[in-house]
């Protein structure tokens, strides 16, 4: 956004109450206008899919604007269309079947790293990159050991992140919460060892609350580029966590193309299935075992080194694509 308004352009943020994205906004002080919020089952979905696009139509008509870009495109795909603007459909998650059989032909262009591994039934163009390295590319974005005061994190001694989401997004429906005993006993394990900060979307059984990491959702990254090790169900966060340098433990029913490149090339993120917790646990002590080693610093240099500055990339192609030739 501050790339293409220094090009001279104005950009119109739509946002859904969802997770964090309206927290995130406020904190970096990004005006925007909520078209929906959030909902789960499938006839509330879709009720809110309607609002929103109905919303968004609405605000792309007002302000006449040119293109409508975003991620997954359930909304600017079809509005796009009905408008007759170009909509450009960013997107990295094969798993999301329904969603993306429907949008993909609508879309101008669906822009993906060159890692996806579905076929796209439209207008498909790759990137040589990852979607965290829009934002954690170094050229974006630096870590900042003193925010990790924000966070009550102690600097002294090696630490662990938990990530639990909410599997709330039309694409998780094949995945399913692990035991809450299971990730109780491991947490009290990694205690005794490591300190065990829990990000989590869903409700915590009592004996993790005092895990819950609580600061400034802008700040995150800096815990996760600081952290020895990032453990969890999400595929987002096991990504981000090798962009920024820290190994990970990623346990989901399913995979993504990202997350089998980044394992398969440079083995900062090790996927295990749910019925493969205790595979997950000895792949842990393992990364914590290798903490002082440079194993894992070279193998985030050359994920670096191999991949875009993607934001760069995707300001230049977004204006090409719009016939203004590249960035000024």
């Amino acid at each position: 956004m501050r790339m293409l308004k220094s090009a001279g352009h104005k950009v119109v943020v739509t946002a859904r109450v969802k997770d964090v994205a309206t927290d995130l906004l406020d904190e970096y002080g990004i005006s925007y206008v909520t078209i929906s919020e959030q909902r789960t089952g499938t006839a509330a979905m879709a009720a809110e899919l309607l609002t929103r696009s109905v919303k968004l139509a609405q605000i792309a008509r007002k302000e006449n604007v040119d293109a409508l870009v975003g991620l997954m495109g359930p909304s600017i795909a079809p509005v796009g269309k009905l408008l007759r603007k170009p909509s450009f459909v960013l997107y990295d998650t094969e798993i999301a079947t329904r969603t993306n059989r429907w949008v993909y032909p609508m879309a101008t262009e669906v822009i993906t790293p060159d890692c996806y591994s579905a076929p796209v039934n439209g207008s498909h163009i790759t990137y040589n990159g990852y979607h965290e390295l829009a934002y954690l590319h170094p050229n974006r974005f630096t870590p900042d050991a003193s925010v990790l005061d924000q966070f009550g994190i102690n600097q002294d001694r090696p630490y662990v992140v938990v990530r639990l989401p909410e599997f709330a997004s039309s694409h998780d429906g094949n995945e399913v919460d692990t035991d809450s005993a299971q990730w109780i006993e491991w947490i009290d394990e990694l205690s005794e060892r490591v300190s065990v900060h829990v990000s989590s979307e869903r409700s915590l059984p009592r004996a993790l609350e005092p895990f819950r990491l609580r600061g400034p959702v802008t700040g995150v990254h800096h815990v996760l580029a600081y952290a020895d090790l990032v453990i969890g169900e999400s595929a987002t966060m096991a990504a981000e966590a090798a962009v920024v340098g820290t190994p990970a433990v990623f346990i989901g029913a399913t995979s993504r193309g990202y997350i089998d490149d980044i394992e398969d090339r440079y083995g900062l993120v090790r996927h295990f299935l749910p019925s493969d917790f205790e595979g997950a646990r000895t792949q842990a002590v393992s990364f914590l075992n290798d903490i002082d080693g440079g194993g894992v610093n070279d193998a985030h240099q050359a994920l670096v080194a191999d991949h875009i500055d993607v934001s760069e990339w995707l300001v230049e192609h977004l204006l090409t694509a719009l016939g203004e030739g590249e960035r000024p």
